[in-house]
């Protein structure tokens, strides 16, 4: 058996040679430069349809604009999330700040002074609570309500551009960009206390949640391949994952998805699907026998930063609607 020799990693200047050097030597960091390839892979296949999972506090984290990047630049196509992130998100784009706190501290005390922890971040609770009154204001004003997730985050989207142009979010800027985001457990987050807010004072509001999963399913049944990208797994993940077992089902043998990316810190053996691997989804049809995947074991926060300023320092862009799901 002819084996290839590990390569000693070069320090450099550009992030996406750093990466690259990566893929070449061993563990987890070996994980992350196979991940950039795949990535890369993915947006020079002028077949594929990126769709991305995003689960954890990645927002409140800092991760905001990195996910703002991916989307500007169209290095993904479709987005499913859960609701917190979305949360968070508006609040940003609103000038709702989060704040470097630490994991060491007395949260009776923090809950005295009307402060929320997540991690080693802080935020004010009055101030999500005024966030929560503007989001049930605004479902308001475009009940009655009855659609997909989808369609009510597209709305949200276009009503934080005109309330606030100069914010910033990935909610705006996937509704400017024409990507999709969808929120399959929209009623387990923020979101869903606006809409409770907003029902309890009259409002007629209805998420239609299978719609979603319809929809989503017809994205990949129209595509021509599929990549995925799960930061950590979650709803988001299984929602993505289960789009080939429907599509299977309609007559839409797909042959599962044609790349697969996955950063968690999750292990397979404790028999969860945040941990499962990508071997074991071909059981399910999920992933394509023979796809290009590499599951990155490493905290996202520092995973997506390192993968977003590499796919930028590569050059690579993809044009606005050249594979609009």
């Amino acid at each position: 058996m002819e084996l290839t020799p590990t390569t000693p990693v070069k320090p450099t200047e550009r992030i996406a040679d750093l990466l690259e050097a990566m893929s070449r030597t061993g563990f987890q960091g070996r994980k992350l430069g196979e991940a950039y390839t795949i990535w890369r892979e993915m947006i020079n296949d002028t077949d594929c349809t990126i769709l991305l999972g995003v689960s954890g506090a990645m927002v409140p984290a800092g991760m905001q604009e990195c996910l703002i990047t991916l989307a500007e630049r169209h290095f993904i196509d479709g987005i499913v999330s859960t609701g917190a992130n979305i949360f968070h998100d508006i609040c940003e784009h609103l000038g709702i700040r989060h704040y470097r706190g630490h994991h060491h501290v007395d949260d009776a005390a923090l809950f005295e002074k009307g402060i929320d922890r997540i991690y080693d971040v802080f935020a004010y609770e009055e101030q999500f609570r005024s966030v929560d009154q503007q989001v049930a204001d605004f479902i308001d004003s475009i009940a009655p309500f009855q659609g997909s997730s989808r369609e009510l985050i597209k709305q949200l989207g276009e009503w934080l551009i005109e309330t606030k142009p100069e914010g910033r979010s990935l909610t705006a800027t996937c509704a400017r960009e024409g990507i999709p985001i969808f929120v399959p457990a929209l009623a387990d987050s923020s979101i869903g206390i606006s809409m409770v807010m907003a029902r309890r004072a009259g409002t007629s509001v209805h998420i239609d949640q299978i719609a979603d999963t319809d929809e989503i399913t017809r994205i990949v049944e129209k595509a021509k391949k599929t990549g995925v990208i799960y930061i950590g797994g979650g709803v988001p993940k299984n929602f993505i994952q289960q789009t080939q077992v429907i599509a299977s089902i309609h007559k839409s043998d797909l042959g599962g998805h044609a790349y697969a990316i996955q950063f968690t810190t999750d292990a397979p053996h404790w028999g969860g699907l945040s941990g499962c691997t990508f071997e074991e989804a071909i059981s399910w049809g999920k992933e394509a026998i023979t796809c290009p995947r590499v599951q990155c074991f490493c905290d996202a926060t520092i995973a997506i930063p390192l993968m977003t300023s590499a796919l930028v320092s590569s050059g690579s862009l993809r044009q606005k609607g050249a594979r609009n799901p």
